[in-house]
């Protein structure tokens, strides 16, 4: 087994590295650095399409797929399915090896209309059927949650996404348990906390409304979401897998290494990142967190209030989270980009 870093945070710990919105090639590099699986999400086919590599091959295909539906949003989701497809094709000899357990690729499909669990329901009964190695990635709000009730039903693998706070991870795995036992089918499944983001998010809040807290403080509150997030699975048999995702620092990563948890990332700048410094293996995600670090984020900022505390938000508020509407907004953007995209080239052609 090679001695890099990832490989080596396998063999100590329980800890997985998954890649995030990757060219095949990218692909082939991070499961050779030992990917375990891939998030794609829907920023995918913007970044494909301004890819200084995968820009000409990719204008290419959105030519072809125009020619197979006059609806745009429906080419922007054949477009993204052919990309993804190509992906999941590299990551079937996970799949394989591992006979079904990992290798799994995660597809989320239409950012604009996902608050109508029917047309989450209908992209992702069409997302399924194109490998076996193909995860539905849905958000864990009012209407997310409302869809993967049925897709658990069917058995179809899914990954909950876009989950901020304890209390979102509590309702998805309290309804993946509550329809299980009365199907007996266990669909592989996880949820994605979204740790870097809300970070990311966090940050930018504090600073506009002037908050006095320490920079130190506030580095650790998405890992002390993540610490509470994972006592909670374990305390209670939740059988879902663990995704930490949104990677904006590196340390989003090495605080979770030693726990049974996959972390998502980017291959350039992160895992790449992470292979070149070749750290230390060393277990944090057990290390405690300070009374007083905690008491101040308590006190002091009430949207990390809501995200740790178990019943800090309600599920109609899950949609309209700060964070939550911070990273939909990121794919919303990217979507509406390719949608321009597509009105264009269909233009150009008339």
């Amino acid at each position: 087994m090679s001695n890099d870093y990832f490989h080596r945070v396998r063999a100590l710990t329980p800890t997985k590295m998954w890649i995030n919105n990757v060219t095949p090639a990218e692909a082939r590099m991070a499961i050779d650095a030992g990917a375990m699986g891939c998030t794609q999400n829907p920023s995918y086919t913007w970044k494909m399409l301004t890819h200084p590599e995968r820009k000409e091959a990719a204008l290419k295909l959105l030519d072809e797929t125009l020619k197979e539906s006059p609806d745009d949003n429906e080419v922007v989701a054949i477009l993204q399915r052919k990309m993804i497809r190509q992906v999941a094709e590299v990551f079937m000899e996970v799949y394989e090896r591992t006979d079904g357990r990992h290798g799994y690729v995660s597809i989320q499909g239409d950012p604009i209309h996902e608050e109508d669990p029917q047309v989450i329901i209908r992209e992702a009964r069409i997302n399924r059927a194109m490998s076996p190695n193909m995860m539905i990635k849905i958000p864990a709000t009012e209407a997310g949650l409302a869809a993967m009730e049925v897709l658990i039903e069917e058995n179809t693998p899914l990954n909950a996404t876009e989950i901020m706070g304890v209390s979102q991870m509590v309702d998805v795995c309290e309804m993946y348990q509550k329809i299980t036992a009365k199907t007996r089918r266990y669909p592989v499944m996880y949820f994605s906390l979204i740790t870097g983001i809300y970070d990311e998010w966090l940050s930018k809040w504090v600073a506009e409304n002037k908050i006095e807290i320490s920079r130190d403080i506030l580095y650790q509150a998405g890992i002390i979401i993540a610490k509470k997030v994972y006592q909670i699975r374990h305390d209670r048999g939740y059988p879902l897998g663990f995704i930490g995702g949104g990677v904006r620092g590196l340390q989003h990563f090495t605080e979770m290494v030693g726990g049974d948890v996959c972390i998502t990332m980017n291959w350039d700048g992160q895992a790449s990142e992470l292979l070149k410094l070749d750290l230390p293996v060393v277990s944090r995600l057990f290390n405690p967190v300070q009374d007083c670090v905690l008491e101040q984020l308590l006190e002091k900022v009430p949207p990390f209030r809501q995200a740790y505390l178990e019943k800090g938000l309600a599920p109609h508020e899950y949609e309209h989270f700060g964070p939550v509407m911070y990273f939909r907004n990121m794919f919303i953007t990217a979507w509406k980009n390719v949608l321009n995209l597509v009105a264009e080239r269909r233009k150009a052609a008339a």
